[in-house]
């Protein structure tokens, strides 16, 4: 007999684990068309959101990063068609779809994504003329966002071949179909710019185009990111995909629309022809203006010979005026002289009139004369202020206490020094202190009468 082993047992986190590992190995990309119902956005980005149809539903997760790149509005109750896989949210044990794209499902699905992206773009001003950016007066290179091997490139350079060979052409190769050519052509965009800015190219303008097909063909020129690429381009944008009744998202946004890649070319470059007519007709229109100015010079030339007079006579004349001139400053120049010198002599006999050395003696002489008066009177001044000042001292030490004290009395102060005048002012036992005529002496107070 053989021991059949007991089975493992798991832990809810293992068996959740090996639930969610089978469901990814086995569902690792499905597509799953169905009915949006109970879609939330939280502040994280993510949505969340519920599948169903009539009889099943299935909860579904679509991260931030993968749902920035639907190019419609979804809304609960629509009809959209999922890619993913299928996962287990292991905390809770819930199944679901991991959602990588969504698209609108059934007939007219790109068409309602189309006009749900322009109402947006057009609400925000996107689509505003007076934002446009004027294209320059003169262009010398353009920058070509298309497919280097499609029908446009070819049409374009053809175009231009023949209208204005020497214009610059510089073709920033991308894809113009497919699921990663809406992110090649913004980037293209994004790249002519920076290259402008840092001086590497001298791009005059950018010329967004592709050849003619259908919607699902022309749709990454529908897609937000290019719109934003072209919205935000500090370089003028020419927009040109399909045919002529194509519209796209970026012709709405562009700054200038072309029906075609060839009428782009043709908007873009002068025609060659027509400038070679207009530069002949210039010329000409130059030489007869040249012509006639001549002729014109020539007359005035000619007039102007009759009435011009020999050169050497004026210079004679010239010379001979001053020669003139000459002789009249040499006699002015002399008789100023002989002005200023009969002034001089004039000024230095009055000077000698006015020697001021008789009148500086006279002061001199009254200047010691109240020199004299003026000691004198200082010094009985002097005498009278002594004797006045002496009368004063005696009239102040007859007044003082010191002839007081000479005639036998004495000072009598407290210990603070406060003069004592009243016996009412004393203390029995009191220190005083006593100032004589001659000496001091410290008394005790030993009784007191009134």
């Amino acid at each position: 007999m053989t021991t059949q082993e007991p089975p493992q047992t798991l832990s809810v986190s293992q068996l959740n684990g090996l639930a969610k590992q089978l469901l990814e190995d086995c569902f690792a990309q499905v597509n799953v068309t169905g009915e949006l119902s109970t879609l939330s956005r939280p502040s994280s980005g993510h949505w969340y959101f519920t599948l169903k149809d009539d009889r099943a539903q299935i909860r579904c997760a679509f991260f931030k990063g993968k749902n920035m790149r639907v190019n419609f509005s979804p809304e609960p109750g629509q009809q959209v068609s999922v890619r993913g896989k299928v996962s287990l949210y292991e905390g809770r044990g819930d199944y679901q779809l991991i959602v990588d794209s969504m698209q609108p499902a059934g007939a007219g699905a790109l068409a309602l994504a189309f006009e749900q992206l322009k109402q947006e773009l057009l609400a925000a001003g996107w689509f505003d003329t007076d934002t446009k950016k004027p294209l320059p007066d003169t262009i010398r290179h353009i920058a070509v966002v298309t497919s280097p091997t499609g029908a446009a490139i070819h049409d374009i350079l053809s175009v231009l071949q023949r209208r204005w060979p020497s214009m610059q052409i510089s073709v920033l190769p991308v894809l113009v179909q497919g699921e990663h050519a809406a992110q090649q052509i913004a980037n293209a965009i994004l790249q002519a710019n920076i290259w402008q800015s840092q001086g590497r190219k001298d791009f005059d303008v950018i010329l967004v185009s592709r050849g003619g097909g259908s919607l699902e063909d022309l749709w990454p020129f529908n897609e937000r990111i290019v719109a934003e690429a072209i919205h935000n381009s500090a370089l003028p944008v020419v927009s040109a995909v399909g045919h002529e009744v194509d519209f796209s998202i970026s012709d709405f946004v562009a700054d200038i629309r072309a029906a075609t890649p060839s009428a782009a070319a043709e908007l873009l470059s002068p025609d060659q022809s027509e400038l070679v007519s207009k530069l002949h007709l210039l010329k000409g229109r130059l030489a007869n203006s040249q012509l006639r100015r001549i002729n014109r010079w020539r007359e005035q030339l000619l007039s102007l010979s009759r009435r011009v007079r020999d050169p050497r006579s004026q210079l004679r004349e010239q010379s001979q005026r001053l020669d003139d001139l000459e002789i009249r400053l040499q006699r002015q120049w002399q008789q100023t002289q002989r002005q200023r010198q009969q002034r001089l002599t004039a000024a230095i006999q009055q000077l000698s009139l006015l020697n001021p050395e008789r009148q500086l003696k006279a002061k001199y002489k009254e200047l010691s004369t109240l020199n004299h008066r003026m000691q004198h009177a200082m010094k009985q001044l002097l005498q009278q202020q002594r004797r006045n000042v002496k009368n004063t001292v005696q009239q102040l030490r007859a007044l003082g206490p010191e002839q007081t004290l000479n005639r036998g009395y004495a000072i009598i102060s407290n210990a603070t020094g406060t003069i004592v005048r009243d016996a009412a002012m004393l203390e029995t036992n009191q220190q005083l202190n006593a100032t004589f005529s001659k000496g001091k002496a410290e008394l005790i107070v030993q009784k007191l009468s009134s």
